[in-house]
């Protein structure tokens, strides 16, 4: 079975390449015109005179959560407790494994390997100097505690798995981190040595997965109700499409602008943060479907889960990341990592996962 490239869109195609244009133009942004990011970024809600959230990269990323909050069905979770063993593995997996093996991967590279490559501080929103290296790691806990976006199911369509199931799956992971971000992110953080109370990250997941979750479920109901269920899927969802992609390109050009220095005085610094965050992946996906193979899911159950285990929502964790610590920070810089090497490792599953489909039972035979 080939890989069908053209089941992606274009925008999903060439992200990486998208990352990378990003990057050379928030550099630039950064040497041109060094004011106005800072500028943008210093239009702020404040509370107790402290900058809380900054109001332009709040608009971008609730139009780059929104989008993905709208597609999904949530009647399909009540359907999921015909099929509970694979619902229970990726659950397991993306809140009892996954957190913890980030933690301990990015610290073991960023933090022991490449820490003497890592050089210099920097001060975070808090007010707070920090080495950079603990800035990257905080940015890749907060990857590691983002399971899944809306792309896996792309990865999932390509590999020809259980779209059901992952549907599912991204409906659940959206509650689920309603409830467990704040207080397993703050944990893990605080760890880090660079703790932030659990009241800002429930303030985060509220404004960039609340907000947008409940907008999408709302507009949805009314949208399908007023105009059917044929003109939202063709007409509206497309129309977001292009909307969502100027929000995403536009935040990392932000983000970008303000690490130019950074990435200059040490081009290397995305290769080392790639490094961990590509090995953390492969160890989720590896674990996922060993597990599911042992389990004796068919394949089609096997494949969504182990992509839904390996992916991350980088929206939630980009957007946690500036909230948290500035959109200037390492944290942030790590989570944009994230974007940079989705697309190619997850095509390199799939393929794995069309290779292996002889290991799973076919429906025929179970």
């Amino acid at each position: 079975m080939s890989l069908d490239k053209s089941s992606m869109g274009f925008f999903e195609r060439h992200l990486t390449a998208w990352v990378v244009i990003c990057i050379v133009a928030g550099i630039a942004l950064g040497k041109l015109a060094p004011g106005l990011a800072q500028a943008l970024d210093g239009m702020a809600l404040y509370v107790n005179d402290a900058p809380v959230v900054s109001i332009p990269i709040a608009i971008c990323l609730f139009f780059m959560m929104y989008p993905i909050m709208v597609k999904i069905d949530f009647g399909e979770v009540v359907q999921a407790s015909r099929s509970p063993k694979p619902v229970i593995l990726t659950m397991i997996v993306n809140w009892a494994i996954k957190p913890f093996t980030m933690l301990l991967i990015a610290t073991l590279f960023l933090g022991v390997f490449f820490k003497d490559l890592l050089p210099g501080t920097e001060v975070v929103k808090s007010g707070e100097e920090v080495e950079l290296y603990r800035s990257y790691i905080s940015g890749a806990i907060l990857l590691g505690i983002a399971p899944c976006t809306a792309m896996v199911l792309v990865w999932g369509h390509l590999a020809r798995g259980n779209q059901g199931l992952t549907l599912v799956m991204v409906a659940i992971n959206s509650l689920t981190m309603l409830l467990l971000y704040g207080v397993l992110g703050s944990w893990l953080l605080n760890v880090n040595e660079m703790p932030v109370p659990w009241q800002a990250l429930l303030l985060s997941i509220s404004i960039y997965v609340a907000l947008p979750l409940v907008a999408g479920y709302l507009s949805r109901r009314w949208i399908i109700k007023a105009k059917g269920h044929e003109w939202f899927e063709q007409k509206f969802l497309r129309f977001l499409t292009p909307v969502s992609i100027s929000a995403l390109l536009a935040t990392l050009v932000l983000l970008f602008s303000f690490k130019g220095e950074t990435i200059l005085a040490n081009p290397l610094t995305i290769l080392w943060i790639a490094i961990p965050l590509a090995v953390q992946t492969l160890l989720i996906f590896a674990l996922t479907y060993l597990a599911a193979k042992v389990l004796k899911f068919s394949y089609e159950d096997a494949a969504p889960s182990a992509m839904i285990g390996a992916s991350n929502h980088f929206e939630v964790a980009i957007a946690t990341a500036v909230m948290l610590f500035g959109l200037s920070s390492g944290a942030a810089l790590a989570t944009v990592v994230g974007v940079l090497i989705e697309v190619p490792l997850m095509l390199c599953l799939v393929r794995v996962c069309q290779k292996s489909r002889g290991w799973f039972k076919q429906p025929e035979e179970g």
